[in-house]
């Protein structure tokens, strides 16, 4: 039940995510037209842009966070035992809750001091830029606390416990290598 709020919260996340990126595409392109070609601008463009993408890479991050997507490397922690890859686990979760509760507390208090501080062009609250932060940490804070709890609740086999997303480059290389392989036999 829980694990289904969070896919469809995700979904949402991801719409929304093509929908900054559509509208920061469709304002830069239009902003670049108006001014080459029109000899004009749309003052707005920029500061919309910019606010845009801040939202954007949050909501990205959320979603990376909830299919633990982020890059990292397994070099120690794939050679160690079970006993101990969970024990390490749970320690780097509880590291990413503290970190997030960091950005949390430090973009809860950005967003209240500049609630009252207007944009510069377009007059809405910069407060709105700095909520940016506090949506991602209450959004991964939640999704971190539920993949704690399954690690601590032994629901993550032991197979799953060195959960690194290896690059596309990579997992692109080794399935060539193993196509060369597969094909010589």
């Amino acid at each position: 039940m829980f694990n289904h709020l969070i896919d469809r919260y995700c979904r949402v996340i991801e719409t929304l995510t093509a929908l900054a990126l559509a509208a920061m595409v469709l304002l830069v392109f239009g902003n670049v037209l108006l001014r080459y070609v029109f000899n004009s601008g749309i003052a707005i463009s920029e500061e919309m842009s910019r606010w845009l993408f801040v939202w954007l890479t949050f909501m990205g991050a959320v979603v990376a966070v909830k299919e633990q997507a982020h890059l990292g490397t397994d070099f120690v922690l794939a050679k160690l035992p079970p006993g101990i890859q969970r024990s390490c686990l749970v320690v780097s979760y509880l590291l990413m809750l503290y970190c997030t509760w960091l950005l949390f507390s430090g973009a809860w208090t950005q967003t209240q001091i500049n609630l009252d501080v207007e944009a510069p062009v377009s007059g809405a609250s910069v407060g709105i830029f700095y909520a940016s932060g506090v949506f991602f940490a209450a959004s991964s804070g939640v999704i971190l606390m539920r993949q704690l709890w399954l690690v601590l609740s032994g629901q993550v086999r032991d197979e799953d416990l060195v959960n690194i997303k290896e690059s596309e480059e990579l997992a692109q290389l080794k399935e060539l290598h193993l196509d060369r392989n597969e094909s010589s036999k």
